[in-house]
This record gives structure tokens, sequence and C-alpha cells, in this order.
């Protein structure tokens, strides 16, 4: 139990760190209008889908991760 409360905590900081500095406007520009997300506007309807935009966060966290592990 030791360690899971180690890493919940890390992970807690982690996130707080990211939300930080998307507050502060980090990764504004860029982040979600990267090239292969899926945007469909028609009319008064617009669907939005940030496809590599997630496939970056998860390859960041799970490097994240693996570096925490050890």
């Amino acid at each position: 139990m030791r360690d899971l409360g180690r890493m919940l905590a890390i992970l807690g900081g982690v996130i707080m760190v990211v939300g930080l500095a998307l507050w502060a406007g980090i990764g504004a520009g860029w982040l979600g209008r990267l090239p292969g997300d899926v945007r469909i506007e028609r009319g008064h309807t617009a669907f939005y889908f940030p496809i590599v935009t997630c496939i970056i966060i998860s390859i960041v966290v799970t490097v994240l991760l693996a570096i925490f592990r050890r």
C-alpha cells in the first residue's frame, strides 16, 4: 500500500504541474490543434476529437510512469 500511495502522490503532482502549465498558457497554441486531430463543422454543429493529441499525451504519461517506477 505504501508504494500505491507514493505513486498516487507523484501522479497528483504531475497532474497539478501540467494543469498549472496549461493555465499559464504554455501549449495553448498547439495543444489540441495538431495535424491529425479530427474537426468537422457543418452548419451549427461541430464535432472535434483530438486523436493525435491524445496519443502524444498517452506516450508522455507512459514514459513518465516508466521513469518513476524505477
